[in-house]
């Protein structure tokens, strides 16, 4: 019997790190946006080390909860065949960075808004080391200046949410950071405060 070589939904990365990212991929919001925010955080594995090899993807509706199908992420140049990168003008609801050599990544984004019964989130997608196939997660965010307490409220009846005790719920929401806008959301693989991962077949 002939043995075939694996693919790489057989093997473990960092076959992926270098041609997967993108110009501008951890800016899905336009530039100069006046209603952008910064999600970021850092990546650890099961024994708290950061994780300098990692991969995430960013999903997310449109601030009115619409789910955007404007191009403008992957852009080919017809003349060259490169990807230059985003338009600089459309938001596409998507993005792709690499973690840093601490572990660190970063998205700058709009704030999506509620869809489909559930409070406003942000999908994220883990490909890392030691991952044979990708992880999934939610990040939601704390209330916004000027907002009241509508994020909290929302959460309350947010499905996902409510079907998990407070300590697990709690690696799904991102922590506020004293300068306006920016969100810090920690994603731990294994171990003490695992976040949630979500199953979909």
């Amino acid at each position: 019997m002939t043995s075939l070589p694996p693919t790489p939904s057989h093997t473990v990365g960092p076959f992926y790190g270098y041609a997967l990212p993108f110009p501008g991929g951890g800016e899905p919001a336009p530039p100069c946006h006046p209603d952008t925010v910064t999600v970021h955080g850092y990546v650890y594995d099961g024994a708290g080390e950061p994780v300098p090899d990692a991969l995430l993807e960013l999903w997310q509706a449109g601030p009115e909860g619409e789910i955007p199908g404007a191009p403008g992420s992957l852009r080919r140049d017809p003349a060259t065949g490169r990807h230059p990168g985003r338009d600089g003008v459309e938001f596409t609801g998507f993005g792709r960075v690499a973690t840093g050599a601490d572990g660190h990544w970063a998205f700058r984004t709009l704030v999506p808004g509620a869809r489909g019964g559930h409070a406003p989130y942000l999908s994220l997608c883990l490909f890392a080391r030691g991952l044979l196939h990708h992880l999934f997660t939610r990040v939601y965010l704390p209330d916004l200046p000027g907002q009241g307490s509508a994020q909290a409220e929302a959460q309350t009846r947010d499905p996902l949410l409510a079907s998990l005790d407070e300590e697990r719920r709690g690696t799904l929401v991102a922590a506020a950071e004293p300068r306006t806008g920016t969100f810090r959301f920690d994603i731990r693989i294994q171990g003490e405060k695992e976040t949630v991962f979500l199953d979909f077949h």
